[in-house]
């Protein structure tokens, strides 16, 4: 494989970067780049960075063929004890979620999207009220939860002390969301992840260390990925 044979690197300028960076991201190839870099520096920048383009990408493909994508008949989701049950039907609206029953009915028009948006739509219910309760559990306060789903992070917590979530944490286990809250909480007291930034961290999850290397190393399903 050849520079050539890759797709069309898609490049923006940020205002806030400060460097070159190339990313795969699905099928496509992104580049960012600082707004005072020349058209010749981001050229030479991407000729300099052929070899890891063609080995990353090769090695995504591979990966992509091994992902099983067939859609899920059950969910576990953090805050249940029973798996919830799924059929996939034509009806009207994306999704019909029975929560006496445990069970989800997903519009078979398009499936994948449809039961990101119950995944989303569950995460906005249940999320919130999850983090205040653990704010209250630790005795650190935050202003306002965001749910979101952005690509690169499972949270954040701004200046303001605003706490922005990702709603695909409800598809871990609970230990795994509460970790997340705890880290997101911490960061109200301390902005950075210094000595005493993980000590608090360790106060409200012992097991915080393994919680973290299971959320960093899990891959999430190819319908919460593409959809």
């Amino acid at each position: 494989m050849t520079l050539s044979e890759l797709p069309e690197i898609q490049i923006t300028r940020n205002l806030r970067s400060t460097r070159l960076r190339l990313r795969i991201d699905g099928q496509q190839i992104k580049l960012t780049a600082p707004v005072f870099c020349t058209q010749r520096q981001i050229q030479n920048f991407i000729q300099q960075s052929e070899s890891w383009m063609i080995k990353t990408w090769q090695a995504q493909q591979e990966k992509n063929q091994q992902i099983d994508r067939s859609l899920p008949l059950e969910l576990k989701l953090f805050n249940r004890a029973a798996p919830i049950q799924i059929t996939y039907q034509s009806q009207k609206q994306n999704f019909i979620f029975d929560d006496q029953q445990n069970c989800v009915a997903i519009s078979d028009r398009y499936p994948e999207s449809y039961l990101k948006q119950f995944v989303i739509a569950y995460a906005k219910q249940y999320l919130p009220p999850y983090l205040h309760q653990v704010s209250l559990e630790c005795g650190l306060s935050y202003q306002v939860c965001h749910i979101r789903q952005p690509k690169t992070r499972w949270g954040s917590c701004s200046a303001k002390q605003n706490i922005m979530l990702n709603s695909g944490l409800i598809l871990f286990d609970e230990s795994i969301v509460r970790y997340l809250c705890v880290h997101e909480l911490a960061h109200t007291q301390y902005f950075d992840h210094s000595v005493r930034f993980w000590s608090l961290v360790q106060k409200f999850d012992p097991n915080h260390k393994v919680h973290r290397q299971i959320l960093k190393n899990t891959s999430m399903p190819y319908w919460w990925s593409e959809s």
